[in-house]
């Protein structure tokens, strides 16, 4: 029997979508029961560079790619799937996903996103929230990433800015 220990982890990108106003894009996918709400997130083909794969996985989640890298995590981050969800995902493969994640600007227009643009769209619906209560808005088992998300991009939100010259 494979252990989750024994598992590789998938190798990925995700995606802190910044528009003009320092809110976040959340999108809803379609196949999570619930309130659950996540970042553009995708994994890296062969031979892909990360930076590339995260304008691919916008472009192919919710239909655009006008957006500017402004941010990296230094580190990958990762999270592992649950025991019960683990056999159901990537055909039980992978312990979780190991990420690079990237504060991106919006460079479009709300117009601009569209998420039937693929034949098998991942989401149903979008918003744009406050980058501290993207934590609470995640499935349980990847709380933990989205905290260390906050913690990376918080100083880059307006609100942020504002605290500090408050300071």
């Amino acid at each position: 029997m494979t252990k989750k220990r024994d598992l590789p982890y998938r190798l990925g990108v995700g995606a802190v979508l910044l528009n003009a106003d320092g809110l976040v894009f959340v999108a809803k996918r379609i196949d999570t029961p619930g309130d659950a709400w996540q970042l553009p997130q995708g994994g890296i083909d062969a031979d892909e560079d990360p930076r590339e794969a995260v304008m691919r996985e916008l472009d192919e989640e919710i239909g655009t790619n006008k957006a500017e890298i402004i941010s990296e995590t230094e580190d990958w981050l990762t999270y592992d799937l649950p025991k019960e969800v683990r056999k159901q995902v990537w055909k039980g493969r992978y312990r979780g996903q190991k990420q690079k994640w990237y504060a991106m600007r919006f460079l479009g227009d709300d117009s601009d996103i569209d998420l039937n643009t693929h034949k098998h769209p991942e989401f149903s619906e979008w918003r744009w929230v406050d980058m501290k209560h993207l934590p609470d808005l995640i499935v349980p088992f990847k709380r933990d990433l989205y905290l260390d998300i906050v913690d990376a991009f918080v100083d880059l939100t307006p609100e942020s800015a504002e605290k500090d010259q408050q300071a």
